[in-house]
């Protein structure tokens, strides 16, 4: 199960990725609680707009996001990012702490944070295939997923009771400083162990490049259709969960953290399961996407606190799946030189579809009453399982894509240069053995996919 971890590589940023997604999520329920109590009314809306503003630029950006992580060293963009979210998070956090915030402060800086946002997540997801072998890269996603979720499990609670007993500006300020461990931990990595990052050959750099390939694997569509439609109306748990707390449960900033620790527990263990599966598949996302649904429904008409929140547990633990299936399928059957505009792509149908959802999430919680936003997410992702499923059974060449895929990648990451071959460390040569073991030819990368 923990096999990655055996790379020192992967260590170093498993342990920085831990701290800085505790600060993450410790900053998201301060952020959602600062404009729901502190800069509004109990205002939903206003909540949303917060949530949209900073996931529409992943929606916008993707494609030139996904270009500059293929084209340029991931080690050193994300760096680049962790330096301009920990600004972002320490300005949020001297505003509140000096009294002079304002709604319209939160949202510019959460658009700031978005922006960031468009460029970190698919170098930060296509950045592990250099860390591991590709044996390892089910692996490494599903521990990657455990280390997110092990900081969702941490935040949301840490969260609360400093919400409770110093206020918001506190846990704005800690996730500022949380990135610091990101970016040492990949400063202290040995670059000779990393496996060379395939760049795209000339005429092919272009974001429109990684649409077309996109196009060209309906295997892949299917999974970002599944995902996205799900991310759009189901996973809104920031704003549906604030809503229940609050307006449904009476309850305050230290419950609502604990909603959010207790719904991590089922999607750490989500996360661990996926770690344990070597060949994750398609039929796994639609299984999981439709057991969130379900679960997702049986939460919202729980009578009580504790009942709901018990009922979080599988909710995650499906969801979980679900994204980690889908995520290590995505990046096994995509070819290297691609995978950062495939990966752009992926993030921007998870998190673009959220600008979307959740001011309309936001206002039918206001408008219906709380319980219905976790209705209508549930209803609607089962709804798109049901037609995936559909879909797939009536679609003999979309069947055969699948097939394809789930025997394997169509491309693995190749060895390192000869410069770093005359530096590797033990550790170094078992890794570039393991992964030229399963090397193939990659000279002729997509060339074709743009004519």
């Amino acid at each position: 199960m923990f096999r990655a971890l055996g790379i020192r590589n992967y260590r170093l940023w498993a342990t920085g990725a831990i701290v800085s997604n505790t600060g993450t999520w410790m900053q998201r329920v301060a952020q959602d609680w600062l404009v729901l109590t502190q800069l509004t009314d109990n205002s939903g809306v206003a909540v949303g707009i917060t949530t949209a503003l900073q996931f529409l630029p992943v929606l916008l950006l993707a494609p030139w996001a996904g270009a500059v992580t293929d084209r340029f060293d991931r080690r050193r963009v994300l760096i680049f990012t962790q330096v301009a979210f920990a600004v972002l998070g320490l300005t949020l956090g001297l505003l509140v702490v000096t009294g002079l915030v304002q709604l319209w402060m939160v949202y510019t800086l959460a658009f700031g944070l978005g922006v960031i946002a468009a460029v970190d997540g698919p170098a930060r997801q296509a950045f592990v295939s250099e860390l591991v072998p590709v044996d390892y890269l089910p692996n490494a996603v599903g521990l990657n997923s455990a280390s997110f979720n092990a900081g969702r499990l941490i935040g949301p609670g840490l969260a609360g009771l400093l919400i409770a007993s110093f206020g918001t500006g506190l846990v704005f300020l800690i996730n500022g400083v949380s990135f610091v461990a990101v970016v040492f931990s990949l400063t202290r990595m040995n670059r000779a162990e990393l496996s060379a990052q395939q760049r795209p050959p000339r005429g092919n750099r272009s974001a429109r490049a990684g649409l077309v390939y996109v196009r060209s694997h309906p295997e892949i569509g299917l999974i970002m259709a599944i995902v996205g439609t799900v991310a759009m109306l189901g996973l809104n748990s920031q704003i549906t969960i604030a809503l229940m707390a609050r307006l449904v449960f009476d309850k305050g900033a230290g419950e609502y953290g604990i909603l959010g620790s207790v719904m991590a527990i089922g999607s750490l263990g989500g996360a661990l399961l996926a770690a344990r599966r070597e060949h994750p598949t398609v039929k796994l996302v639609i299984t999981a996407a439709a057991a969130f649904g379900v679960t997702s429904i049986l939460s919202a008409v729980m009578p009580t606190y504790w009942s709901f929140g018990l009922m979080l547990i599988p909710v995650g633990l499906s969801a979980l799946t679900m994204l980690t299936a889908a995520n290590a399928t995505i990046q096994l059957s995509t070819e290297p030189a691609m995978r950062g505009r495939v990966m752009a792509l992926y993030m921007a149908v998870i998190m673009g579809g959220t600008p979307i959802g959740s001011p309309i999430i936001g206002w039918v919680g206001e408008t219906f009453g709380p319980r219905w936003t976790v209705l209508i997410g549930g209803i609607g992702t089962l709804l798109v399982a049901v037609v995936a499923v559909l879909v797939l059974s009536r679609s003999p060449g979309l069947r055969a894509a699948v097939a394809q895929a789930e025997k394997g990648p169509a491309v693995t990451v190749t060895a390192t240069t000869e410069r770093a071959r005359a530096t590797r460390t033990p550790e170094a040569e078992t890794v570039a053995r393991t992964t030229a073991a399963h090397k193939t030819a990659t000279s002729e990368v997509t060339e074709n996919s743009v004519a």
